[in-house]
């Protein structure tokens, strides 16, 4: 991210200042949610919950 605003993560709902993150077509996701999805298993109870976030992503922010 090359510019100076602040990023709403849709994992945490943080905001991230330093833009460390990917985008995913109008959404954000932080780098510590990043690393944290990718090193979750699918079995893992978190699972079901990033899967609920990012859904918001596609579906809007009520999804």
């Amino acid at each position: 991210m090359d510019d100076n605003r602040e990023h709403h993560c849709i994992i945490c709902n943080q905001q991230k200042s330093d833009g460390q993150g990917i985008r995913i077509v109008s959404g954000f996701i932080c780098e510590t949610c990043e690393e944290e999805m990718v090193r979750t298993d699918v079995k893992d109870a978190k699972y079901p919950f990033f899967i609920h976030q990012m859904k918001q992503i596609f579906l809007g922010e009520n999804a």
